[in-house]
């Protein structure tokens, strides 16, 4: 079996290059980018970490690991146009914007390049199919249910999302709202936004406590606002006041738990995402699997999943970390 090579990619003339090196040591294995939103995000270093052991199983894959510097649409869009140049076999991308990313990723599948996303979704017309980490509805759910457990008299929360634009934070922040009925005295007193940058995520955090200071909680659906988060209610003296939570990576959480600015958060598992997101892939182009609803793809170790008519599909339920088990996690992601 060829080598097979672990490439960061950034933009412009460096992924080129990259992409061509790359080419000439394994050319003979089916070569799959998971471009992300950003790269230095620890979430996206753990997806790939699974997407290079899907590849080592299924044999004959090549990981391309890849994204802009920075959570823009046009970073991502610069990747994949030097991607398509090269003549990937497959792209799957967790998206900065659901439509900006369209045209280009139609060209792609234009070429006979498989086009799928994951975590974060484009619209279906630039895709063959998406795989959530979880459900979207679980997810909303899940993220007001962790400010609610410790909030049994109610009280006031805020959330600090990513950017405005983000396809899965937007879908868990509408799926929050429809189930609030279910939590008598919780208030959710504003939605803030800090563009998955934690020096932005940071100063909305503390604006957030400046401006109510009754506040109880902050919901972070992002595993760069809530470090930032919670850093911001320790450095303000709120440890005890205001709980952090919200979705993050253990970790990067595990100081959080330890000093009380965090009572417990969730997260799937990014290990498991990328290495499911680089299974279906590979089913896809090796056209061992068809995305159309109701197929089912084997993601390997994880199991299995079902598209439904959007040709959409759920890897799992959210998990919850808190100090019981932030030890046994903290070293592995």
């Amino acid at each position: 079996m060829k080598r097979r090579t672990f490439t960061k990619l950034t933009t412009g003339l460096t992924v080129a290059a990259s992409l061509f090196g790359t080419t000439a040591m394994a050319q003979d294995d089916m070569r799959i980018a998971l471009v992300v939103k950003a790269l230095g995000i620890g979430f996206f270093e753990a997806a790939a970490q699974g997407a290079e052991e899907a590849a080592k199983e299924i044999g004959g894959v090549e990981i391309i690991y890849t994204g802009p510097t920075d959570t823009t649409a046009e970073g991502q869009i610069e990747v994949i146009n030097s991607l398509i140049a090269q003549g990937v076999d497959a792209i799957a991308v967790s998206a900065n914007d659901t439509d900006a990313l369209v045209p280009t990723l139609k060209k792609a599948m234009q070429r006979g390049i498989t086009v799928i996303s994951w975590d974060s979704g484009v619209a279906q017309e630039g895709r063959q199919m998406h795989l959530n980490p979880s459900s979207n509805a679980l997810i909303g759910n899940m993220i007001i249910k962790l400010a609610a457990d410790h909030l049994p008299d109610g009280g006031d929360v805020a959330v600090l999302s990513a950017t405005t634009t983000s396809t899965n934070q937007n879908i868990w922040i509408e799926e929050m709202t429809k189930v609030m009925g279910n939590y008598p005295g919780i208030n959710v007193v504003s939605t803030v936004y800090g563009d998955d940058l934690a020096d932005k995520s940071y100063r909305e955090a503390t604006g957030l406590m400046q401006s109510y200071p009754d506040l109880d909680a902050i919901i972070a659906p992002t595993s760069v606002g809530i470090v930032a988060a919670a850093q911001a209610v320790a450095d303000a003296g709120k440890i005890g006041e205001v709980n952090v939570t919200g979705l993050g990576l253990p970790s990067e959480m595990a100081g959080a738990i330890e000093s009380g600015a965090s009572q417990s958060f969730a997260i799937w598992n990014p290990i498991d995402l990328g290495y499911s997101a680089a299974y279906i892939a590979h089913a896809l182009a090796s056209e061992a699997a068809k995305a159309e609803p109701g197929a089912e793809i084997s993601i390997g170790r994880v199991g299995s999943i079902t598209l439904d008519d959007s040709n959409e599909a759920a890897m799992a339920d959210p998990f919850i970390y808190d100090a019981s088990n932030i030890d046994q996690f903290k070293s592995i992601f």
